[in-house]
């Protein structure tokens, strides 16, 4: 008697093929979509890949960090993001704009009105012969909107005045502190409501006190707007004061941590609970943490076994048996 075969059928097939096509595509309910981003640079005939095939996935009004170490490829992403570099293959769109297929003057707008940007040096984000309401209403008169320059000025008033520093409205760069020039910084940012805020190291050159203050400002823009708001850190305790924190690294996104508020059964108060997941990109590729690895002498390959709920990944076992041979030659 014949055993009934388990290869799919024609029918099988199309089912399957059906089904993938009309699979919703990836990061399509996503303010930011990175799908295998990779980003080369050449320099004396040397190829450097700062970007190796990088998903990611932000949500319409997170507020998130991205960290990682020097050379990690995290600022070449949010130059990418910014629209002040173009990725060398791969997939990125930010506000349903293809950030590859933009032209340079679809480029110039997407700057000036759909993303944000804050720098880390000070000076690098106000000019300074504008005071700091000069500087917000700067943004809106380049648009090319037709604002009326009584609206402008109310609402530059109204942001500097929302992140507490209304203060320095008639103050120049100079007559300002590095934390009031940051939040007047933020301010501009926001100038033209833009749909995500992006900021690289905003408080790189600040003390903890006035970092601080910065970071209120980021997270008050994005509770009472609703900005999106992405900033680049090595700051741990930047990091940690978001909800979403992602690692990059050697190009990659390597881990993510999530952070929710919960009520304490024993004391009844609120308290900030962690998480931390390895991310799986599109090839099903993922990043164990190095002192996993590193405790279970984990390298060159590892072994794993399918469980009913999840996949254990074990430490290469035929290592092991040869190691116990005795010499002879034979596994």
């Amino acid at each position: 008697m014949t055993p009934p075969t388990t290869d799919p059928t024609l029918a099988d097939l199309a089912r399957r093929a059906t089904a993938h096509r009309d699979r919703p595509a990836y990061g399509h309910d996503a303010l930011i979509s990175c799908d295998r981003l990779v980003r080369v640079f050449s320099a004396d005939g040397v190829e450097v890949q700062a970007l190796q095939g990088l998903d990611l996935l932000v949500r319409e009004g997170e507020l998130m960090a991205l960290v990682g170490a020097s050379g990690s490829g995290k600022s070449t992403l949010m130059n990418i993001l910014a629209g002040l570099d173009t990725p060398t293959a791969g997939a990125a769109r930010v506000a349903d704009h293809d950030l590859l297929a933009m032209t340079a003057k679809d480029r110039l707008r997407y700057r000036r009105e759909v993303v944000g940007f804050v720098w880390q040096q000070t000076s690098r984000n106000l000019l300074p012969y504008l005071t700091a309401a000069q500087n917000v209403a700067l943004p809106m008169q380049l648009s090319g909107t037709r604002v009326r320059r009584r609206d402008r000025a109310a609402r530059a008033l109204e942001l500097l005045d929302m992140l507490q520093v209304a203060d320095c409205r008639d103050h120049r760069p100079h007559q300002m502190s590095g934390g009031q020039q940051q939040r007047v910084a933020i301010a501009v940012a926001l100038a033209n409501d833009p749909s995500v805020v992006l900021a690289d190291e905003p408080t790189g050159e600040l003390d903890s006190h006035t970092a601080e203050q910065v970071f209120t400002a980021f997270r008050t823009a994005n509770e009472r707007l609703g900005t999106t708001v992405v900033i680049v850190t090595h700051d741990q305790a930047v990091a940690g004061e978001v909800r979403r924190t992602v690692a990059i690294r050697d190009g990659r996104t390597s881990t993510e941590v999530l952070r929710r508020s919960e009520v304490d059964a024993e004391t009844g108060h609120e308290r900030m609970v962690s998480r931390e997941y390895a991310m799986l990109d599109r090839a099903g590729r993922l990043q164990l943490p190095a002192e996993y690895t590193e405790a279970l002498g984990m390298r060159d390959r590892v072994a794993l076994d399918l469980q009913p709920d999840h996949i254990a990944v074990r430490p290469d076992d035929s290592r092991q048996a040869e190691d116990g041979r005795g010499g002879n030659g034979t596994v």
